[in-house]
């Protein structure tokens, strides 16, 4: 069954980008992304991105070859043209609206909501996010972007260490449907 998971990293006092969305403060951490709870495993069982266009252009300023491997959705409100060679759609609806086709697009596995913690919030907001793995850098960075800037209620499933960092996977619970 394909879940929708939003998979970062944040700084301990729950930033997943500096002001100026800088990440310098997570790419100089020693890490392994072959480890526990690391990329490498992660993203063999994604079939689908969605990111927002803040994601989307750093991605795109820091490695301009970059291209996405999988079917990919950015959310944005600006008008951006893919790269040639992609499969990346830009979209300006609802989560909701699409995430059936992200779905359809996966093939059976899962959609990551990379980056943006807004995008993530809004999956959660409407019932479509199920699970959040964070990796938590220590550092402060006292200001920033977000990991979720909204409340979602989350049960720990998993804690490991992989090299400087704490990571921890959630799912996200639900509230009840009314009766």
């Amino acid at each position: 069954m394909t879940r929708t998971v939003y998979y970062t990293a944040t700084s301990l006092d729950g930033f997943i980008a500096t002001t100026d969305h800088s990440l310098d403060w997570l790419l100089s951490r020693d890490t392994d992304s072959a480890g526990p709870m690391g990329y490498d495993g992660f993203i063999t069982g994604i079939g689908a991105l969605a990111m927002g266009a803040t994601t989307y252009l750093w991605v795109r300023e820091h490695d301009p070859d970059w291209l996405p491997e999988k079917p990919a959705w950015v959310f944005t409100h600006r008008d951006l043209t893919p790269p040639p060679g992609a499969d990346l759609r830009f979209t300006a609806e609802d989560p909701s609206r699409v995430h059936a086709a992200m779905v359809e697009a996966a093939a059976g596995r899962d959609v990551w909501v990379v980056g943006g913690g807004d995008l993530a919030g809004q999956f959660a907001d409407r019932g479509l996010l199920d699970e959040v793995v964070v990796a938590i850098a220590p550092v402060t960075l006292g200001a920033g972007a977000p990991l979720l800037p909204r409340r979602v209620e989350l049960a720990l499933q998993e804690v490991v260490r992989n090299g400087d960092l704490a990571c921890a996977r959630y799912t996200v619970q639900r509230p009840p449907s009314p009766a």
